[in-house]
This record gives structure tokens, C-alpha cells and sequence, in this order.
């Protein structure tokens, strides 16, 4: 349970935080317009391909000892797998909103203009309007952070009763022969990841409904 729970709050929290920043920069990264915009879409797009263990190790180097940020002493703690699994996830959060955001302005631009709305005072229209496929990303960068191994065991160090999560745990578990368990975390793990998804999808079909 404790594990658990562990890897909820940990995924959980780095899911909320990448919305939070994620959100309304893709929004802005849409709406306006400055030298070099091109190469941030470029990089986002990229960076949701980051490869876990670069973004663990990126992460470690930052939060070790001689790294700028190690007198907090985060790593090997909780916080540090959120600020690694953030860094996972937020790219594919702006990517996708951007998108999205993109192709409602190109669409209701001229509405919202007529109602006085300037590019950045539409965002939370536009976000609001799209927020049943803006809920595809938020499952994407879910399921990316739950199921990733690489970064949390890097800055985690898979301590038992501190930083060790399910995937970490299923890792060691199945290293170590003990097949049992690691299937039953697996199990656990694959329940958890289709409730959520069948809960937001019962949510979009609900405001898809209701609200139109």
C-alpha cells in the first residue's frame, strides 16, 4: 500500500504541476507571435520524445551535491521523481495544447474578436472550449509517468519506504525472482491506469452531453 500510494501521489502531483505551467504556456505558445517561435514549437515537440533516462540524469545533475540546486538536498527523495516525471510530461501538455488551442483560434478567432476578446484574453475560452481533447494529453502525460522506470530510479534511488514506486518495485521484484509480486504491482498498476482513463472518459462524454 505504501508503495502504492507512493506512486500515485508522486504521478499525481507531477501530472497537476505540468498542467498548471503546461496549460497556459501552450495556450500563448499558440496565440502569439515572436522571433524564434518556431524553434520552441520544434523543441517541445521533441522534448516529448525525451528519452526518461536523459531527463533523470539531467534531473540528478542538477540536484546532486555539486549541482547548482543540491545545498535543498531533494535527490533521492520523493520530490525530486516529481520534478523528473514534470520535466516528462510537460512538453507533451504544451505540445497538444498548443495544437488544440491553435485550431480553435483559427476558428472562433473572428467571434471572439467581434466580442472584444484579444488573443491572450481568449485562452480560458479557448481552453475551456477545449478541454475534452486537452483531456487526451492530460491521460497521455498520465500514462507516460506511471509506467516510466528511468528517471524515478535515477533521482529515486528505489529506497524501500521512501522512493520506491510500483514500476521500481516490479523492476527489482522480477530481478530478484520473485515473479509473484511483480505481477500482482503489474496488475495493480494496469487497474489504477484503466480506471482513470474510463473515469475521464466517462467525464468527456458527460460535458460532451451536458454542456455541449
Amino acid at each position: 500500500m505504501q508503495i502504492i500510494g507512493l506512486s500515485l501521489r508522486v504521478t499525481l502531483s507531477a501530472v497537476g504541476i505540468a498542467c498548471v505551467i503546461g496549460l497556459p504556456l501552450g495556450a500563448a505558445l499558440a496565440l502569439t507571435r515572436f522571433p524564434g517561435r518556431g524553434a520552441v514549437i520544434v523543441l517541445f515537440n521533441a522534448l516529448m520524445g525525451l528519452p526518461p533516462v536523459v531527463a533523470g540524469l539531467a534531473v540528478y545533475l542538477v540536484l546532486s551535491r555539486s549541482g547548482p540546486l543540491g545545498s535543498l538536498a531533494l535527490l533521492f527523495t520523493p520530490t525530486a521523481m516529481i520534478v523528473a516525471q514534470t520535466l516528462l510530461i510537460l512538453p507533451i501538455v504544451v505540445s497538444l495544447t498548443r495544437s488544440v488551442t491553435e485550431d480553435l483560434w483559427a476558428e472562433y478567432s473572428e467571434q471572439l474578436r467581434s466580442l472584444g476578446a484579444s488573443r491572450l484574453r481568449a485562452v480560458p475560452t479557448l481552453l475551456w472550449d477545449g478541454r475534452v481533447s486537452l483531456l487526451t494529453g492530460v491521460l497521455a502525460g498520465f500514462g507516460r509517468a506511471s509506467a516510466e522506470v528511468g528517471a524515478v530510479l535515477i533521482v529515486g534511488g528505489n529506497i524501500a519506504g521512501h522512493t520506491r514506486t510500483m514500476t521500481t518495485a516490479i523492476t527489482l521484484e522480477t530481478s530478484r525472482g520473485n515473479l509473484g509480486l511483480a505481477v500482482a504491482l503489474g496488475i495493480i498498476l494496469l487497474a489504477l491506469t484503466l480506471a482513470l482513463n474510463a473515469a475521464a472518459w466517462g467525464a468527456g462524454q458527460w460535458a460532451r452531453d451536458r454542456l455541449g
